[in-house]
């Protein structure tokens, strides 16, 4: 999803790098979560109007009874932003750092606050593995370590986050609004935004 430069703009004019943790932060070394839809993608289905989600592919963070489900949009980006301007607004030096970032719709939930998914080959103060491979950071302490060439491998920056109350992502399956397949390196970090949905729902497990 492609936004005008304006709204663009006043997104990251908005936007909060800065702040508590998604969740409570695991040793990098932890093992991973072990929900039942962590580290899945969730795929929306064409029964699902609401233009938040149509077509959408979510990297799934957690899942579980008591807290519900929460997961990220893989494939909406916003567009380019300065590192220098993000840095600056982290309270973090910016001068004469170049390059940018591209910043993507991670779902409608806190939708100012910037969540970074990433390969599990960098770990900063608050980073949580999600699966083998996969970690979440939201500390603005990564944004230093990228302008100082210590980024991870792969790297995806996000507004915001799905998020599902206990038992409402269960309704939504049982409607049948999602599907759950296995997830896929390539369809979380590259940038074939287009095809990303039809590359999910190509991982659908056929059941004779």
């Amino acid at each position: 999803m492609f936004l005008a430069r304006s709204l663009l703009s006043a997104a990251v004019a908005a936007a909060v790098v800065l702040g508590s943790a998604l969740w409570a932060a695991e040793p990098a070394d932890a093992p991973p979560q072990s929900a039942r839809l962590a580290g899945q993608l969730l795929v929306a289905t064409s029964e699902l109007q609401d233009p938040r989600f149509t077509r959408t592919v979510i990297y799934m963070l957690r899942h579980d009874a008591r807290t519900g489900a929460m997961g990220l949009v893989v494939n909406r980006q916003l567009g380019e932003v300065p590192m220098a301007v993000l840095l600056k607004q982290s309270g973090l030096p910016s001068e004469g750092v170049k390059g940018s970032v591209r910043l993507h719709v991670g779902g409608p939930v806190e939708a100012t606050r910037i969540i970074v998914l990433h390969s599990d080959d960098y770990a900063g103060p608050d980073t949580v593995k999600v699966a083998s491979g996969v970690a979440i950071t939201s500390d603005p302490s990564i944004l230093q370590s990228i302008a100082e060439g210590k980024a991870p491998r792969r790297a995806r920056f996000t507004l915001g986050y799905a998020g599902w109350a206990p038992g409402q992502l269960e309704a939504e399956m049982e409607a049948g609004y999602w599907i759950v397949v296995p997830s896929d390196d390539a369809i979380v970090f590259d940038d074939a935004y287009e095809t990303k949905w039809d590359r999910a729902m190509a991982r659908r497990r056929i059941s004779l």
